[in-house]
């Protein structure tokens, strides 16, 4: 496969099977349709989006309610591996498209292109609504509420607010600080999820729980239970796809989105196991049972009294990756929108860095908004 071909030779045949010529021709009238992207972000860059993207709230809460099912420690960690396996095979398909159609904008791009421009609207209508600004007011209410917790102070609605005002302004100026943000809160994130690991394999007082095959496990991954439990993991896994919405701006996509998609998401696998391994190991399977704040439960088993606040604090710290990441890949949807539809042409509006400030603050408003309407509960369901 030929990583340095240019995006239309990228999309012929010989490359990839299932890219045809009519994905050949979409490329080409792409380029000519669409102004030149500028495109500063590298490898590492994008990796540290889908990364943050991946890794929420979804993992520290989960696993209560798999284990009420499933008891078998092997089949608990084959449903991480089995949801990873999937959205590894997503991050492939979408590795590919970005590759063929080398623009920002995510589904938006994708079915404008391939199918027609009325789907693509939809998704991208979607994108900006239930997509990004619905998690990102998620986030931003957990972060509030686990820095009052860990913190005993403040008042989590207006700590939702500030989060995702200071985290906006970072990526309002250009992407040079945008993504130095967005590496540098992605890489706290994971330090602080590896010390939170490391310290659970250390502790000396361990659960009596095998993560090798045993006889019966077959049975327990073969089943309804197993399979409703692959639910939550799912949902743990969604973000896989981030670097695809900001394709327009990252270099070489042809290269690079794939190579971020992949390795983004193979190390949230790794690190998706260890981590569920580690609450296993650490604390009595009937004290997760049922429950949501798994997190927090095991960090008083690892660290002690104050485990709790220490869990939280890496979970509240954590969320701030997640909220850049939606903060900084959103809006590039509303902005391909704007290029290719008059009505909406105001989103489309750069400024002198490239940065889609209008798109921007559309969505910080609708963020503000969900804040404003809905609880923590509305937003999840």
């Amino acid at each position: 496969m030929n990583f340095n071909a240019t995006a239309k030779e990228f999309a012929s045949s010989h490359n990839f099977g299932i890219v045809d010529s009519t994905m050949t021709a979409i490329a080409e009238r792409l380029s000519v349709k669409s102004p030149r992207p500028r495109r500063t972000i590298g490898f590492i860059t994008a990796s540290c989006i889908v990364i943050a993207n991946i890794i929420g709230t979804g993992i520290f809460t989960s696993l209560g309610f798999q284990v009420a099912e499933i008891q078998s420690g092997f089949a608990l960690l084959m449903l991480w591996v089995v949801g990873g396996l999937a959205a590894l095979c997503g991050a492939l398909c979408y590795g590919e498209l970005s590759a063929a159609l080398p623009r920002s904008g995510g589904e938006y791009q994708f079915l404008s292109q391939i199918y027609h421009p009325a789907f693509g609207f939809m998704a991208g209508f979607v994108s900006a609504t239930v997509g990004f600004a619905a998690p990102i007011a998620l986030a931003a209410m957990a972060f509030g509420k686990y820095f009052t917790g860990v913190f005993g102070t403040g008042s989590p609605l207006v700590l939702s607010f500030v989060v995702v005002w200071v985290v906006a302004a970072f990526h309002l100026g250009n992407l040079q600080v945008g993504s130095a943000f967005q590496n540098i809160s992605t890489l706290v994130k994971l330090l602080l999820i590896g010390a939170l690991i490391a310290a659970g394999f250390c502790i000396q007082s361990k659960q009596p729980i095998s993560f090798l095959p045993a006889a019966g496990d077959t049975i327990s991954i073969f089943n309804g239970s197993f399979a409703i439990a692959l639910v939550y993991v799912m949902y743990s896994y969604s973000g896989w796809n981030a670097a695809a919405y900001i394709t327009g701006e990252i270099k070489r996509p042809e290269r690079n989105v794939p190579r971020a998609l992949l390795v983004g998401t193979g190390v949230v696998i790794v690190v998706y196991v260890l981590l569920n391994a580690v609450f296993l190991v650490t604390t009595p399977a009937q004290e997760l049972r049922g429950q949501l704040e798994v997190g927090l439960i095991a960090g008083k088993h690892i660290f002690g009294s104050t485990g709790g606040r220490i869990a939280g604090a890496v979970i509240c710290l954590g969320l701030i990756s997640s909220i850049s990441s939606m903060t900084w890949i959103g809006p590039r949807v509303t902005m391909s929108m704007g290029e290719d539809h008059w009505l909406l042409r105001l989103l489309g509006r750069k400024n002198r860095h490239g940065i889609p400030r209008n798109a921007i603050i559309l969505q910080l408003l609708i963020v503000n908004l969900l804040l404003f309407t809905r609880s923590f509960e509305d937003v999840v369901r």
